[in-house]
């Protein structure tokens, strides 16, 4: 019996290491510590305007903006939203190029900076905007110091192209389920935890565009990450279903081989959140090995760790949409 206990001691110690050195496993694995080439440029489609070299611009509507990286191997896509009185820019790609020429010619409207996550290929890093807006949630704001919040390595994860760790000079905390009044244009918040602890997306509820950064996009979802959690990502995925219609458009931070802007719609949303179910009662089955790949539908597959690190328990349930 004592040889029994000691080998389960040490099964379990091992077990703990294994579990805390991943991320490092995985930064180390991914850092190559410069810049990556970026890609030849290609014919995106008539609906899309190259910007210069690098930025192209698609046109939703008259006050939004699909802002593309394709010449990024990690193809992101940030996005302006216009209202009345004030403009927002969600996401702002790793600040390999300064946004902010974009931008402006697009809008003179002030202009504030929301980060859908803090990973460093949606911060900007470098690139300092006038106003941040950050979403205001108690770990986030218990390290913040006279509005300025220095980033996190597993938050980060810059290190993988070389950047350094930033600090986000906040002048705006949203708080989970409230709107952001942008004049006559108001975008709701929502808490869409799954990739990160700290994501968001924002939901325009008349006509029906929900701007979901790396929550969901076509294309593999890294629900593997530092920071990540299924439990999590069930809760996000729940979240937007509450507050969506049949007409729900998702616009996501990536996209696949397609051209143009990334969209999906309110049946991926079902499709991701019955896949979650599968996987947490066991009905699913995945493959691979780590991450561990699961298929949602034919566009999207959600990466995760194996069943036996996968944590269920979601980081702030009670910041559930209010429709829930």
């Amino acid at each position: 019996m004592k040889i029994s206990i000691s080998i389960i001691a040490v099964v379990l110690v091992l077990g703990a290491l294994m579990i805390d050195q991943r991320t490092n496993l995985f930064i180390y694995a991914m850092t190559n510590n410069e810049l990556p080439e970026l890609l030849p440029p290609k014919d995106e489609g008539e609906a899309v305007v190259w910007f210069d070299d690098y930025y192209t611009v698609q046109r939703i509507d008259e006050r939004t903006f699909a802002i593309g990286e394709p010449r990024y191997y990690q193809f992101n896509f940030n996005y302006l939203i216009l209202g009345e009185s004030r403009a927002i820019i969600f996401d702002a790609g790793t600040g390999q190029r300064d946004i902010r020429a974009v931008v402006e010619s697009l809008t003179d409207l002030p202009l504030t900076f929301v980060p859908s996550h803090l990973h460093y290929d949606h911060i900007g890093n470098e690139v300092v905007f006038e106003k941040t807006a950050l979403i205001d949630l108690p770990h986030l704001r218990q390290r913040a110091v006279n509005n300025t919040l220095p980033l996190t390595r597993f938050e980060h994860l810059g290190e993988v192209e070389g950047y350094a760790l930033p600090e986000l000079m906040i002048s705006e905390w949203l708080i989970p389920n409230e709107t952001i009044d942008l004049g006559n244009r108001p975008l709701l918040v929502l808490y869409t935890p799954g990739h990160t602890e700290d994501s968001i997306s924002l939901f325009d509820q008349e006509s029906g565009y929900l701007f979901a950064g790396d929550f969901l996009y076509p294309g593999q979802l890294y629900g593997f990450l530092p920071n990540s959690s299924m439990g999590d990502y069930l809760q996000g995925a729940q979240t937007i279903e509450s507050v969506s219609g049949d007409s729900l458009r998702v616009f996501g931070a990536h996209r696949d081989a397609s051209m143009g802007v990334p969209e999906l719609n309110l049946e991926t949303v079902i499709r991701l959140r019955e896949t979650l179910n599968g996987i947490r009662s066991g009905a699913l089955e995945s493959t691979g090995t780590y991450p561990v790949v699961y298929e949602v539908s034919d566009r999207v597959q959600l990466l995760s760790e194996p069943k036996w690190l996968q944590d269920w328990t979601p980081m702030y349930p009670g910041l559930h949409s209010k429709n829930n």
